[in-house]
């Protein structure tokens, strides 16, 4: 497996503060998102195993961070994540799972990324906060942005079963899912 995340030694390592802890058992909300790939997507309409890992947001070449993006616990390592998850899908296929990446940036900006890194699943813009607002998923302000914290939720038919939170490192949570769906085989 690669490791993607080359984590400075100081980086803040994110702790549970309890803010997903109503999430499991929920139903996803009937919001429909824009995708990546040209579709909109209800994702309370999405059947059998779904996997929605939601992410702060991702950087672009030669475009800088917001200032102290590294201090704030949890909030690197995006793009490590979404690659993972790539070098992970088709086994994640194989286990009959949906991948859906989630962030509030717009499509546009989503289109860029998943376009550089090759992903072979859409990502979907959350950029009017309705699946956050609807599940009362946790966030934190940089740059004067609200953004999502991240975690990953296993959805089947539709309700939240399985909640990864907090993560860490980012490019864990892949190989998260893909035991815990294994688990759920056996």
């Amino acid at each position: 497996m690669t490791n993607y995340n080359q984590l400075p030694a100081d980086l803040p390592i994110p702790q549970d503060d309890g803010t997903t802890n109503h999430l499991k058992g929920m139903r996803l909300p009937a919001v429909s998102l824009s995708a990546t790939n040209g579709e909109t997507i209800t994702l309370s309409e999405v059947g059998g195993k779904l996997v929605i890992y939601c992410y702060p947001m991702t950087g672009q070449p030669n475009v800088a961070l917001p200032d102290g993006w590294d201090q704030i616990p949890g909030a690197r390592g995006c793009t490590p994540q979404s690659c993972s998850f790539r070098d992970h899908y088709q086994e994640l296929q194989a286990l009959n799972a949906a991948v859906l990446g989630l962030s509030v940036q717009t499509t546009e900006y989503q289109k860029e990324m998943a376009e550089r890194l090759h992903l072979p699943f859409p990502i979907v813009s959350d950029v009017n906060y309705q699946f956050q607002k609807a599940l009362n998923m946790p966030t934190f302000v940089a740059a004067g942005v609200t953004l999502l914290k991240r975690v990953t939720l296993i959805a089947n038919n539709g309700v939240i079963e399985a909640v990864h939170y907090p993560i860490f490192p980012s490019d864990s949570d892949a190989a998260w899912v893909i035991n815990y769906l294994k688990q759920k085989i056996e």
